[in-house]
């Protein structure tokens, strides 16, 4: 993609960066003496280092390089990425009213306790090891996908590029717990914003006649086109498949999957981690914003000839082609640590959230007798395990796989998040289904998405012999959340009731 080769200043900002993270996570090290700690921050975690962490993690590679793909594209490139964002902020809302306050009525750990209280440990289990599962492999990909543009910006293998990648992230997760986690989230969502800001700012000084210039030639492109009002369900960038589409989906990945109730779990008053919740909703749209306007300004400066880019290169390439060869030494490194930064901030709270659920969904119902020093050690060593398995699938991947193959891959961690809030929308219900008909639901629900998702990737579209149906998309991925939590719920009032019918 880039063939390009870090000068040593940009290699030393970037080990500089690598090597802080590590000392951070010794630094609360120290601090860790048991699970409380070590995965909620002894619930004493303020509003904007939640909101922040929240806010990082979920910004990953793909966001900081993609998005301004988006607003680049020259054909038909826009602003209507934006309407998903104003589906996030409208789901932030709904998840901080009607799921949030169930995590501040006792002790929980892990977001699956509640199913456990709500049903019983089939399904706290089931949704659990979902998550890991799922985890594991969508964030093995995304190290994968790091990798390589740490490969292709400084020239180092790709098996190293994924160790070094993988082994400082682990070490500082390992060491310092989600303290660490949040500490090192806060400072790689500074390292990336800057790096950012300085990449518009370079990219406004190559604009010819300023802003007017600007403006001129991205509307008369239709670049500040905002809202779609189309109907079509295969549409992503819709104003319907945004709000309401994008709303169940931040309903899913923020009500209901580890990662995210992770961090609120941490926050010293339910008050602080709605306060947190909401605000991250603005946050990220602000953020889109600023990665969009990015797309605009290389759409711009490509158009009247001041980049030049390589014949074929796609879109979110573009971002990645002008840092490397358009900004001036030591900048290079700086939004190369922002690249990292994106990734880092999303793999750590991977790392540490898995390992959450497995020693409070699984090993200590099981062992419930050890100490927090033993369960502090067993956690340690989830992480480096976790830390190891997507070592692993950023290995498998770097042999067996393409770029466009990680991207599809990618999005099977989205799959999975409307099943889980169809489980905590069944708990919520006057009359909660038992636990069969729960589990019923889950697998039906799991089979529609599926079905729904495969035409998606493309991979039936040219086999003459499968079906229609699953040649041709069907919905656009946004939707996703929503059929999997209809489906889920749906299926398991039907198993309900015709179990008690019988």
């Amino acid at each position: 993609m880039l063939g390009a080769r870090l000068p040593v200043v940009d290699v030393a900002v970037v080990a500089v960066y690598l090597l802080a993270t590590i000392l951070l996570g010794a630094w609360f090290a120290r601090r860790q003496r048991d699970t409380q700690r070590y995965f909620v921050g002894g619930r004493s975690v303020g509003l904007w280092l939640v909101l922040i962490s929240v806010v990082a993690t979920e910004t990953s590679t793909v966001t900081f390089l993609s998005v301004p793909g988006l607003g680049f594209n020259p054909n038909g490139g826009n602003l209507t990425f934006l309407q998903l964002a104003l589906g996030y902020i409208v789901g932030r809302g709904l998840v901080a009213w009607l799921l949030l306050p169930q995590y501040f009525h006792g002790e929980l750990l892990t977001a699956y306790q509640l199913l456990r209280q709500r049903f019983d440990t089939r399904v706290q289990r089931t949704a659990s090891g979902i998550f890991v599962i799922t985890r594991t492999i969508a964030d093995g990909m995304r190290l994968f996908l790091t990798a390589l543009l740490l490969n292709q910006f400084t020239g180092w293998n790709i098996t190293v590029s994924i160790a070094v990648m993988g082994a400082a992230t682990i070490l500082y997760t390992c060491l310092g717990g989600m303290e660490a986690v949040i500490w090192t989230d806060v400072i790689q969502f500074a390292v990336y914003m800057l790096g950012a800001a300085l990449a518009a700012v370079f990219i406004a000084l190559d604009v010819q006649n300023g802003w007017s210039g600007f403006v001129a030639t991205a509307s008369a492109a239709g670049k500040f086109t905002l809202f779609d009002f189309s109907t079509d369900p295969t549409r992503v960038y819709t104003f319907w498949s945004g709000l309401i589409g994008g709303a169940f989906f931040t309903m899913a990945s923020h009500g209901a999957d580890q990662l995210m109730v992770q961090r609120f779990l941490c926050a010293r008053s339910l008050g602080v981690a709605r306060a947190a919740l909401i605000g991250s909703g603005f946050v990220v749209f602000l953020q889109f914003l600023l990665f969009l306007l990015i797309g605009l300004g290389l759409y711009v400066i490509w158009q009247q000839g001041s980049l030049a880019l390589p014949e074929g290169i796609k879109g979110d390439a573009v971002f990645g082609y002008f840092i490397v060869h358009r900004l001036p030494a030591g900048v290079v490194g700086l939004l190369m640590a922002a690249v990292l930064s994106a990734a880092m901030s999303t793999l750590s709270s991977s790392l540490n959230s898995s390992a959450g659920a497995v020693v409070n969904d699984f090993y200590r119902p099981l062992y419930p007798k050890g100490d927090e020093r033993h369960y502090l050690w067993v956690s340690r060593g989830l992480t480096i395990m976790f830390g190891c398995a997507q070592l692993g699938v950023a290995l498998v991947a770097a042999v067996a796989m393409q770029r466009s193959v990680i991207e599809m891959v990618l999005s099977v961690a989205g799959l999975t998040t409307g099943l889980i809030l169809g489980l905590f929308t069944l708990g919520r219900l006057p009359r909660p289904v038992s636990s069969s008909a729960a589990l019923v639901g889950l697998v039906c629900g799991l089979g529609v998405v599926v079905v729904v998702w495969l035409p998606s990737t493309g991979i039936f579209a040219a086999w003459d012999a499968m079906p229609s149906v699953l040649r041709q998309p069907v919905v656009a991925w946004p939707w996703f959340a929503l059929i999997g939590t209809a489906t889920t719920v749906t299926a398991a009032l039907l198993a309900n009731r015709g179990t008690r019918g019988g």
